[in-house]
């Protein structure tokens, strides 16, 4: 008897672009993490593996009510970085592997946009957000999906950066937009102001920031690396972290803050326990700070969302990994 191997979809970059829709992603981080916080789902903090020449980084996390348990490993080497996402079935079956870099962007967004949704007032905002790289482009996409903005100011360090990141963010979502000429000028009086750079030192000021603010830090995952002053931390009321494990693993900017004696871990509060209802916003305003890492668990999510669409259109390739 002869038992036909069941297929596994491999999707492309150029896939997940005709399908990846960032509402539905939204939704289905939104809902990853609630699981999360209600202890149905599960993810492991990122672990890198330094070869020579290269990084190797394998994160997991499973994702009951998407379908799929599976992992994202990605390299960084040769001025490159690849992406790969294997989601297999809850049986245990390989359902596809997908070109990750595009899908990673908006799952970071996504979660960005669901912490929002969760931590700020639902009213006009003005958002500041200092790198203005591909990744600042799905953030500012993620945002307008849950806030109504009123002002968009960017700030990075090249002036032709930020003015064409201006240029392309209002024709393409109708925003009011504004190239800062520092990041002082960009965070001051913002409502929201998102971190997402590269840099191992603090690209804003304790200073600058309205004591009503969510400040989104989502640039950095290493733990030599911060893009949040101490004085930030030690000043926001409330410190939420997409995961516990992996904020004492990869956040710069909590990690240094408590190697100064001026931050302790009891502080925190991870994003999934808000969504699941086990946590009380403070009854004053004062500055919220969310440490954004990326979570395996945010890539399923996704997955979950790009996956039925790109079959639906007859995206992709089936090819049979394993034999009966």
């Amino acid at each position: 008897m002869c038992i036909v191997p069941a297929m596994t979809l491999v999707l492309r970059e150029a896939d997940v672009r005709q399908v990846v829709d960032m509402d539905a992603v939204i939704g289905a981080v939104e809902s990853s993490m609630r699981e999360l916080g209600e202890g149905n789902a599960q993810n492991e903090p990122r672990r890198r593996v330094f070869a020579p020449g290269g990084l190797l980084n394998v994160m997991f996390a499973s994702y009951p009510a998407g379908g799929y348990t599976g992992l994202k490993a990605y390299t960084i080497g040769g001025g490159r970085v690849r992406f790969l996402v294997t989601a297999f079935a809850l049986d245990g079956s390989l359902h596809a592997l997908i070109e990750a870099d595009l899908m990673g962007t908006f799952r970071t967004g996504a979660a960005s946009a669901v912490a929002a949704k969760a931590l700020r007032p639902h009213a006009p905002v003005t958002v500041a957000i200092i790198g203005t790289g591909h990744q600042a482009t799905t953030q500012v996409l993620a945002l307008s999906r849950v806030c109504e903005i009123r002002e968009l100011r960017a700030f990075s360090r090249e002036p032709q950066h930020r003015a064409a990141f201006v240029r392309d963010r209002e024709a393409a979502l109708g925003l009011h937009a504004v190239a800062s000429e520092s990041a002082e000028a960009a965070v001051r009086g913002a409502d929201i102001v998102v971190t997402m750079t590269t840099s191992a030192e603090p690209v804003l000021e304790a200073a600058w920031v309205e004591p009503h603010a969510l400040v989104i830090a989502a640039g950095s995952n290493f733990p030599n690396r911060t893009e949040i002053p101490i004085d930030l931390v030690t000043r926001a009321q409330s410190v939420v972290v997409d995961q516990l494990a992996t904020a004492r693993l990869e956040s710069g900017d909590l990690i240094q803050a408590q190697a100064s004696g001026r931050f302790d871990w009891g502080r925190v509060t991870e994003l999934g326990s808000v969504l699941a209802g086990k946590w009380q916003a403070p009854d004053q305003p004062g500055i919220t700070l969310f440490e954004s890492h990326g979570l395996a668990l945010w890539d399923l999510a996704a997955a979950s969302v790009v996956i039925p669409a790109a079959r639906a259109k007859g995206l992709g390739q089936e090819v049979a990994f394993f034999s009966a």
